[in-house]
């Protein structure tokens, strides 16, 4: 499933290094399911469109490769950035351990450290799903629904309002050593083919007019919008208990309490009451409603 890495420059994070060409993916065959939540049921015309740009990296600079140098676990690598940026936004940056992400690759992905025939990759779904159930070293995934990936502003919406979105892409041979993701041509050679190289998972933390902008393999990556395009196959919002600070509001301005609240009511901790479109951001909190009621099923996306 793992390609075998290269050696990486002294400083893997620091700005203008070039990325090497081989290096591990993990993301597996996309995984579908009829009960996995739609984002785009719940941002009702009342929201305004998206910003022109967002970037929630925070000055961020030391991501961490999260052992996705030599381990095919970007599955878990993303949803270890996903920490970063929400806490980071939220009140105070947060790392996940390199010894927490193998916990959860082995946990979630099926990886015995003893065996590498075993290092697989994983699914995002189940990724997702576990992470919700479990929890990632203590941080909460509340809930998530599938985002449009087709749809450039129902992402950039996802990315706005929850801090970024986590996605798969199949990725081509010819992104290979790329410090920015675009479509190069193969020459008849059959090295753009979507997947020619592999499906990786990364967690997207920004866009701008014309480019989206990826965590992965320790650094920011850009991806231009015809690559997105022609290369992105599934894409999540998450709501991730770290965007949420201490006076109960997301940096985006969503209010968590109310999120929170319509969460708590359909987990049956309190009546269901009549949810309507924020008259301050236009979004559904009634999402959580809807996906509360599945998180209340066991097996919600499985």
């Amino acid at each position: 499933m793992t390609t075998p890495a290269t050696p990486f420059p002294p400083d893997p994070n620091a700005p203008g290094q070039p990325i090497p060409c081989i290096r591990p993916l993990g993301r597996k065959a996309v995984k579908t399911d009829s009960r996995t939540l739609r984002l785009a049921r719940y941002l009702t015309t009342a929201l305004p469109p998206p910003p022109p740009s967002a970037d929630w990296t925070k000055g961020i600079t030391a991501w961490g490769i999260m052992l996705n140098d030599t381990l095919g676990d970007c599955t878990i690598a993303g949803a270890g950035h996903a920490i970063q940026v929400w806490s980071a936004n939220a009140g105070s940056e947060t790392t996940v351990t390199d010894s927490d992400i193998e916990t959860a690759y082995e946990q979630w992905d099926g990886y015995d450290p003893s065996d590498p025939s075993t290092d697989q990759g994983g699914v995002e779904l189940d990724v997702l799903n576990d992470w919700r159930k479990s929890g990632l070293a203590g941080h909460k995934l509340l809930a998530f629904a599938a985002a449009n990936q087709a749809n450039l502003d129902e992402i950039r919406q996802a990315i706005a309002l929850f801090g970024g979105v986590y996605i798969g892409v199949s990725l081509p041979l010819t992104a290979q050593g790329q410090a920015e993701w675009i479509i190069a041509p193969d020459n008849g050679s059959g090295n753009a083919a979507a997947g020619s190289w592999g499906g990786h998972c990364v967690f997207v933390v920004g866009y701008d007019e014309t480019t989206f902008t990826c965590i992965s393999w320790g650094q920011l990556i850009k991806i231009t919008l015809p690559f997105w395009q022609a290369y992105c196959d599934e894409a999540y919002a998450l709501i991730g208990a770290d965007w949420i600070n201490t006076g109960g509001q997301a940096p985006s301005g969503l209010d968590a309490s109310q999120l929170l609240g319509d969460l708590a009511i359909v987990t049956g901790t309190a009546q269901p009451t009549n949810i309507v479109p924020c008259a301050k951001c236009g979004f559904w909190h009634g999402v959580i409603e809807a996906i509360g009621t599945a998180i209340g099923e066991a097996k919600f996306g499985e």
